[in-house]
């Protein structure tokens, strides 16, 4: 397999290079490259649109790196404990700040879901005019490399960075490509939350380096592998703890720190939110598995009951708030934070069986939340435009394959005996019984309210009595070319969940070892105290 660094930055290379190329055919005259399938026929009856340079090379670019990412995942054995393809190569010597990337069984296939999700989203792009494409395509392919580089980064330095310019193009996707009213202030909310989480991240990030080689006797770094083996005291892990874990819970987000989602749920395109819900949200659980609980492990033992509690609080209130929206849009927005609540409950149950179904559960969730929204802007254009379940509905029987997709991936989305998602919250609540029996049985109540919101969203905009406004008709060519590829990977998952459990199986031990010791010390005390651990 080639370096990392090719499937990292080709996404910003092919946009840069697609704004470069249109920006040259439009002065020499050139817009247009090829037909591409749209989502719906013109009124000159062609179910194809033209696709502009910048489009069309962002599209290469992502389906390239979908295609070293598959790579990868082939290439991974499960016997694999540690990292493989690494890059490392000294970056800033004076703050011992390495460009270090690796592939284990944490991140392998979060590639997979990211390369996948910005595919289809790209495909769904340019299904549809843009104003100023060449920015657009851009920022969208620089989003993509960022997250890339967030996932791959074994120093925490670097880890920050990519971590903080995945803002940056979002800030333009949403400031300059959103929907009004409204889009100014979700971008301003947006950035105000996660610049705070971020500067408390950073704050965090160089306190861990400086604490590390001062306790530790020896030179500053801040590569992952050596910060393990500097262990901090119990005091600085403690803050810092409290400073990563504000960063990454509202980047998910999570109770109670989700106030800019409604404002940028409603605000972003659809093509934008798929990837930022399905792959952006998943980060910040990412970043507790690979950072949080390696590096501050007794402070993770620590702060266990508050972040189960805190998960139990997302599950419960976005479930509840999920089925009395009428937003069609903010009913899948809700729905992500009792999903991302889970996916905390199982990380902090510091359990392995907990943590392998928490981040089987990110794929998961991204696997199913990217084309439940896409769904919803088809539904919304059957609609007249609107995304209230209220004026939706009654297009199952003319739409059966539309109603067909709707109908797989609301089953996935409610956890169905069969599904990937039943796998994983299996797992997840598996781990926390073995925790808090008390928070395993109220999350319980979770997969109940699940199947709640979900099944009420798909009967109220498939069956229920047809709206004033709605046009029953099929989906075209070009939607299920971006639904088909993720229902595959959807049903496949579901037969075959193991490929990705057996391949994150030793990484995620290596991950909770130290956190779920400290957790489990007092308890195994008591236990050779009364003679229960002869």
């Amino acid at each position: 397999m080639p370096p990392l660094s090719i499937m990292l930055w080709l996404p910003a290379a092919c946009g840069l290079l697609g704004a470069l190329v249109s920006l040259l055919g439009r002065r020499a005259g050139v817009v247009e490259l090829v037909e591409m399938p749209s989502g719906q026929t013109s009124k000159q009856g062609s179910p194809f649109r033209r696709l502009s340079a910048s489009g069309g090379l962002a599209l290469l670019g992502s389906l390239a790196a979908l295609a070293l990412a598959i790579g990868y995942i082939a290439d991974y054995s499960p016997s694999h404990h540690g990292l493989t393809h690494v890059t490392d190569v000294v970056w800033i010597s004076e703050l011992g700040i390495h460009y270090k990337l690796g592939v284990d069984g944490l991140n392998v296939f979060m590639l997979g879901l990211t390369t996948l999700l910005f595919a289809v989203a790209v495909i769904a792009a340019n299904m549809r005019e843009w104003e100023r494409p060449r920015l657009f395509y851009f920022n969208f392919m620089l989003a993509e490399s960022a997250v890339l580089g967030a996932l791959l980064a074994q120093d925490l330095a670097l880890f920050v960075a990519f971590f903080d310019l995945m803002l940056i193009p979002f800030y333009f996707l949403i400031g300059a490509w959103g929907a009004e009213p409204g889009r100014v202030k979700a971008t301003i909310k947006l950035v105000i939350y996660t610049l705070v989480g971020s500067l408390l991240m950073l704050a965090a990030a160089v306190a861990t380096g400086v604490l590390a080689a001062q306790q530790g006797g020896g030179h500053i770094t801040f590569v992952l592998s050596s910060l393990e083996h500097l262990p901090l005291s119990r005091g600085s892990q403690e803050w810092i703890f409290l400073f990563f874990a504000a960063a990454f819970l509202v980047k998910m987000p999570a109770f109670p720190l989700h106030g800019w989602m409604p404002d940028g749920y409603k605000a972003m395109p659809i093509e934008v939110l798929m990837v930022f819900s399905g792959v952006l949200s998943k980060i910040g659980a990412y970043g507790f598995l690979k950072i949080v609980l390696p590096l501050y492990p007794q402070a993770s033992a620590h702060f266990q009951t508050l972040m189960l509690l805190i998960a139990l609080a997302s599950i419960l209130y976005g479930s509840v708030v999920a089925f009395t929206q009428t937003d069609a849009r903010l009913i899948v927005g809700y729905s992500s934070i009792a999903q991302l609540g889970f996916i905390t409950l199982g990380i902090f149950s510091l359990d392995p069986q907990g943590a392998q179904g928490a981040l089987l559960q990110m794929v998961n969730h991204g696997l199913v939340v990217a084309p439940l929204l896409f769904i919803v802007a088809l539904l919304a254009q059957r609609a007249g435009g609107s995304e209230d379940v209220r004026e939706m509905g009654g297009i199952a029987f003319r739409a059966p394959l539309l109603a067909t997709i709707f109908l797989v991936v609301a089953l996935a989305t409610l956890a169905i005996p069969g599904s990937g998602n039943f796998v994983g919250e299996f797992l997840i609540l598996l781990g926390v019984f073995k925790a808090k029996l008390a928070i395993a049985i109220i999350a319980f109540t979770g997969v109940v309210l699940a199947s709640v919101y979900a099944l009420r969203l798909f009967i109220r905009a498939m069956h229920n009595r047809v709206g004033k406004d709605v046009e029953s008709r099929e989906i075209g060519f070009g939607d299920g070319v971006v639904l088909v590829p993720v229902l595959a990977v959807i049903l496949f998952m579901a037969l075959y969940p193991q490929l990705a459990l057996h391949r994150s199986e030793g990484s995620v031990k290596s991950a909770v070892a130290s956190a779920h010791a400290d957790a489990s010390g007092p308890e195994t005390d008591k236990l050779a105290s009364t003679g229960g651990g002869k």
